[in-house]
């Protein structure tokens, strides 16, 4: 498809979905059509998102485009595009215009706007999730390719979840926030919809740059889809701690998803999430909100009739805020990320439920405080914690609406956990990857392996799982005696003489390879493996002398089998 018809397809199903409040403002379809026309003139070289249609949410700025946050009385026409913006369309994406939200990104529902509520696009009865939520819809709805929205509280989630999409949640600093109206400063971030996850991830990747303007952007692993390997340790919520409001297929739902989860290599672990609902209660409960009056200090204190009533009761409890209160949840939340980040640590991932319950437009206006709480559940302690997150569509409810699972991994984890994510999405593994370029790749046989007490020297260190193999049969593999945790020894023997051993291919960066190797302890060291297809890799090889009198476990194949056995 060319660039004037992608964007001719846009404005067409704009028309097509007859939903006012969608979208704040358009860009002239005129206008549109003449930047695509020039990108069809120049080619598509160098343009990794040539020709593609993407919306904003109108908290973030596009040039010659009115910016209102959903409240006329702020609205201004942005000089520059945000530093996202600039980024995405220097590489051939095309703004066709403003998504609505609700009123200075306060909300999780959808409704709080003067401009409407965007009809959710699989059943305009259901609240369409917000803040972010024309943004979701003009995803959901085919307008655009994919679109920008932000994140807080849970802004870039739960409207994905309302709508059956992908929706990613970078890491804080990961995007810039030049050029967007804050909510909560320290908190927010610019986060993605689209239909996939490739496709989510290509646009973070494209807009991922350090902007030194930016005092929360920082220099994090390149984000993308990293491949999701045999096994991983996936935390969630003990049985009588999954709050799902008495929605009871939400609640089914859930279940059916971490089976499929489970089917996909994972290991699911129960653990006690109430430290992670009391870090999420902070947000409200605590002095954040002020940070919201910051954001609009001006407009509520001189101009207060002009935002929507929830809003205006929302922020403005912020008033009776102190300073010693606010340093009061500070240590507060330090406290309590001491207790959560070391059992976080020992885990892969955790998955939630995007959506804990379904409420109508209806449920939401008689009840809009308490249903919004409930809504953020999962997905308030993320950002305070200063953790990625992904929501993806796994399954199906009994009522035929998606349910989707919420992925939740360390800051600059995103590139595995969307590699996670599109494994639900495809319902299996990708079986062969190639290094990114520039790293280094290793090959592991015992206690580094996936799902095994060491991996996390690899995952810590962002390395990328490749996949799965076996040595030449050149190898034989012992049980080291006095190793914590256990270990085994791979030893290299005559042409033939040994068995094939499986391995895991990993590939690090440089610098991450060199702290790795530097923390490996006699008798293990590196060496270059022969692997069975043909190639070649570093990897653990054992000293001789280390051997002697261990048990040979090569009969097995691997130490997986083994340590399966034995256990």
């Amino acid at each position: 498809m060319s660039a004037v018809n992608a964007v001719r397809y846009s404005y067409e199903a704009v028309r097509a979905a007859d939903d006012p409040a969608a979208f704040i403002s358009l860009k002239d379809e005129d206008q549109a059509l003449a930047e695509a026309t020039a990108l069809d003139a120049a080619g598509p070289a160098g343009k990794p998102l040539f020709g593609l249609p993407f919306a904003v949410k109108d908290n973030i700025d596009v040039a010659g485009l009115h910016t209102t946050a959903a409240c006329p009385d702020f609205a201004y026409v942005a000089e520059k595009s945000a530093f996202v913006v600039q980024r995405l369309e220097d590489a051939g994406a095309i703004c066709i215009g403003k998504t609505n939200l609700d009123q200075f990104a306060t909300g999780l529902v959808g409704v709080r706007s003067p401009y409407g509520v965007p009809k959710n696009a699989l059943d305009p009865a259901l609240i369409p999730g917000g803040s972010s939520s024309g943004s979701a819809v003009a995803v959901a709805g085919g307008a655009v390719a994919f679109s920008l929205g932000t994140d807080t509280a849970g802004s870039g989630r739960i409207p994905a979840g309302m709508n059956g999409i992908v929706g990613l949640k970078p890491s804080v600093g990961l995007l810039s926030a030049t050029g967007m109206v804050p909510a909560c400063r320290t908190l927010d971030t610019i986060s993605i919809f689209a239909v996939t996850v490739a496709d989510a991830a290509e646009a973070a990747s494209v807009a991922q740059a350090y902007d030194a303007s930016d005092f929360m952007s920082r220099a994090l692993p390149p984000t993308g889809v990293s491949p999701m390997p045999p096994q991983i340790t996936v935390g969630v919520p003990l049985p009588d701690q999954r709050q799902f409001f008495g929605d009871s297929e939400s609640q089914k739902a859930y279940d059916a998803d971490l089976k499929v989860l489970s089917g996909l290599g994972a290991t699911i672990r129960e653990i006690d999430f109430e430290p992670l609902h009391a870090v999420a209660r902070l947000l409200y409960e605590g002095p954040w909100v002020a940070e919201r009056y910051h954001a609009i200090r001006e407009i509520i204190e001189e101009r207060p009739d002009v935002l929507h009533p929830v809003t205006r009761k929302i922020i403005g409890g912020a008033q009776g805020i102190t300073a010693v209160d606010t340093f009061d949840a500070i240590y507060k939340l330090q406290t309590m990320k001491r207790a959560v980040i070391p059992m976080l640590a020992e885990l892969d991932c955790l998955a939630v439920p995007t959506v804990p319950a379904v409420y109508t437009v209806a449920q939401v206006e008689a009840d809009p405080v308490q249903l919004n709480s409930n809504l953020g559940t999962y997905t308030n302690f993320v950002n305070l914690l200063d953790l990625a997150a992904i929501s993806v569509p796994v399954g199906e409810r009994e009522d035929s609406l998606p349910s989707s699972l919420t992925l939740i991994g360390a800051a600059g984890s995103d590139a595995r956990l969307a590699g996670y994510a599109a494994a639900l999405e495809a319902g299996a593994r990708p079986d062969v990857v190639a290094a990114p370029e520039g790293h280094i790749t290793v090959a592991v046989v015992g206690a580094h392996l996936s799902g095994m007490p060491l991996n996390h020297e690899l995952t810590s260190r962002n390395a990328v799982y490749l996949r799965s193999l076996s040595t030449t049969p050149d190898y034989r593999l012992y049980a080291l005696s006095g190793t914590v945790p256990p270990k085994p020894g791979l030893l290299r023997v005559g042409k033939g003489k040994g068995e094939k051993i499986a391995i895991e291919l990993w590939a690090l960066s440089a610098e991450a390879f060199g702290t790795f190797v530097a923390g490996i302890p006699a008798p293990l060291g590196i060496g270059t493996l022969t692997l069975g297809d043909g190639t070649s890799a570093k990897g653990f090889l054992v000293e001789a002398e280390a051997v002697n009198g261990a048990r040979d476990i090569s009969s097995y194949g691997s130490w997986r089998s083994f340590v399966a056995e034995a256990s």
